[in-house]
Formats: structure tokens, sequence, C-alpha cells
């Protein structure tokens, strides 16, 4: 096992079966991994692992789709609670036995816009729809037209579309602009955001508090001062860990594992 006494490469020299997770699997990575069979990614997303060094070495990748879904929905409405009831406010004002303080809003009646139209996506949705809501499920390729009549609207932006070269930083100085003083939470890939523009999109108003389960850096620096501020509520990555949803990840590791060794086709194989 992979842990910061021990290096990757290391770890993965000895490895058969390996569950890449958020480790950065690099060429240098791939090709210390000499007596691996299978890289199973115990999650949807991949874009951590090299796939090119992978498929020139021959050796089979699989993600496990469909699994965390439903958690990382509620993690995204669990924070825009967060943000609609300023909850770093609240612990502040607890503890100072103030009563009656912040001033939250209610969810009911305002705008979700999520960027992605995928299963995450859709369950949130329909919890959001459930208490109410309005909802616009935008995808991250729609035109501009679409992305300035959306944003525009929007009181809470959730964004569920995979980290690519298109999506990477998409959110800028120019994409910020666009809101109203709409909620911001990120789910899915911190590079999606721009980390300046963010900030200044807070100073300016244009976005009025972010909640993230995702970050630049990971691990990150829990004394750095952006988590300080009490617009910004934070997760440690963890939108998709849930019992459930791990259940669901180990079904498909193992059903991955006994086809290896039977020699049968591998469930949800990317290369």
């Amino acid at each position: 096992m992979w842990s910061r006494e021990r290096p990757l490469i290391e770890a993965v020299a000895e490895a058969e079966v390996i569950l890449p997770s958020n480790a950065p699997f690099d060429a240098t990575v791939v090709q210390a991994a000499t007596r691996a069979c299978l890289i199973q990614q115990p999650a949807a997303g991949y874009e951590n692992i090299d796939l090119g060094a992978a498929k020139a070495r021959g050796l089979p990748v699989c993600n496990a789709p469909a699994t965390n879904e439903v958690s990382v929905a509620e993690a995204a409405l669990y924070l825009m609670l967060s943000l609609a009831r300023r909850a770093n406010e609240a612990r502040v004002a607890f503890a100072a036995a103030a009563i009656g303080t912040p001033l939250g809003v209610e969810l009911r009646g305002r705008t979700l816009v999520t960027v992605g139209r995928g299963r995450s996506a859709q369950a949130l949705a329909g919890m959001a729809r459930g208490l109410g809501m309005e909802v616009v499920l935008l995808g991250s390729d729609a035109d501009a037209d679409a992305w300035r009549d959306a944003l525009a609207r929007a009181h809470f932006v959730s964004l569920h579309c995979p980290l690519t070269p298109r999506t990477r930083g998409m959110f800028d100085d120019a994409r910020f602009a666009q809101l109203r003083g709409a909620y911001l939470v990120n789910c899915a890939r911190g590079a999606i955001v721009d980390r300046v523009a963010l900030e200044r999109a807070l100073d300016r108003g244009h976005c009025r508090g972010v909640g993230l389960d995702v970050h630049w850096q990971e691990p990150w620096d829990p004394t750095d001062p952006f988590y300080a501020r009490p617009e910004v509520v934070v997760l440690p990555h963890v939108a998709g860990s849930t019992e459930e949803a791990f259940d669901r990840v180990a079904a498909i590791v193992a059903e991955n594992v006994a086809r290896l060794t039977r020699g049968e086709p591998l469930l949800h194989r990317v290369v």
C-alpha cells in the first residue's frame, strides 16, 4: 500500500492489481509496476492515470462508473445548504452564544444550474426539484448564449463535468463575471475552477460563496488563508465516500479480479 512514508513507485513494484484512486499514476509509475496485470480505478474518473503508458505496456485500465452519483449529489446538496445557511458564520455565532444570526436563505424558489448533465447532475436535479428549486442542466460544451442565459439566472451553480483540456480553468474571470451573486459548488475536480479568478469573484461579489469538496492541490494546505474565509465551505474530498458507494465499487473490483483470473473480458475497460 502507498503511504506518505512509502514511495508510490516502491509500492506498485510489488502489486499485481492496482487501485490508484487519486494517486498520480504517470508513465514513470506505470513502468515501475512490472508485475501488474490490471489497473482498476475505484471511481469513474481516471485523468490521473497515463492511459498511453498503460496501453503501450498492454496493461488494462478499468474504472467503476455509476457507483457514487447519489453520494456525490447528496454532498453537493449538503454544500448548497451549508452555503445558504452560512454554516461557518453559524459556528462562530454559536461559540459566541449569539442567538438568531446569521440570516440565511431558502433553497425553495431558487434556480440551480448544473454544469454537466450526467448521473450525479441528474441525481442532484431530482433532489433540488423536490425542494422546490428550478433546475437547468447545462452541458459543459454549451454555446456562449446558453452559458450566459443560465448563469445570469443561477442562484446556485454545481459542477458535475470531468476534467478535460476543454474544462480545465473553465470558470475563469469571464465566466464568473456572468454570475450575479450565485453560490458555486464543486464536487468534480479542483482544476475546473481558476482559483485566482474565484478569489476575485468572491471579492467583487460575482460569487456569493463557494463549497468545495475538491481542491487545486491534494492534499491541500489546511492553513491556507483562503479556507478561512467565512464564505468558503469545504469538505476533504469525500463526496463519493459513503458505505453504499464503496460497496458498489468493491463489487466491480472483485468481479474484475475474478474475470482476470478466469481470462474473461473485463468490465468497464478504458484501455
